[in-house]
């Protein structure tokens, strides 16, 4: 394979190029573009595996998290969708780890005050902490609903 590039050199091949690699332009630079061109093919590869690498991932954790919905049944997935957090990402943002309606209420207004706008806090964490109270109290009817429909189906 040859490589031509504009030269002001003496010696020149086709069309003024002076060329590496075919014997038309001499010189050593022919080894420094053959060395040049293996290394950006390396490099390639090895972003190209990365990629490849990251999203087998991001599809694999895709796949779990739908599976993960699907597991938890339908009416909790469409409250997912609403509130925009997951049962699993309401319960962290206020460190609850059972439901319980006391334990919620006490750490959303704990939250709620430390990221007040007016004592230095963010708007941003502020609304987080809503939508994960709504989040956990959807759950929290949901539960109850499924429980008093359990009640009332008897011998199941």
């Amino acid at each position: 394979m040859a490589l031509c590039f504009p030269t002001s050199g003496t010696k020149v091949g086709p069309a003024g190029l002076r060329c590496t690699g075919s014997g038309l332009g001499g010189g050593s630079g022919g080894g420094k573009a053959k060395y040049l061109a293996q290394i950006i093919v390396m490099g390639v590869q090895v972003v190209g595996r990365a990629f490849a690498r990251a999203l087998r991932q991001e599809f694999a954790a895709s796949r779990a998290a739908a599976d993960a919905r699907g597991r938890a049944g339908h009416q909790s997935a469409a409250a997912s969708n609403l509130s925009g957090l997951s049962l699993q990402e309401a319960q962290q943002i206020l460190n609850v780890s059972k439901l319980s309606p006391e334990e919620i209420q006490k750490n959303y207004e704990h939250l709620f005050k430390v990221n007040d706008k007016s004592v230095g806090g963010s708007f941003y964490l502020q609304s987080k902490v809503v939508r994960a109270k709504e989040r956990l109290e959807e759950e929290l009817r949901i539960q109850a609903q499924e429980d008093r429909e359990r009640q009332q189906t008897p011998g199941t």
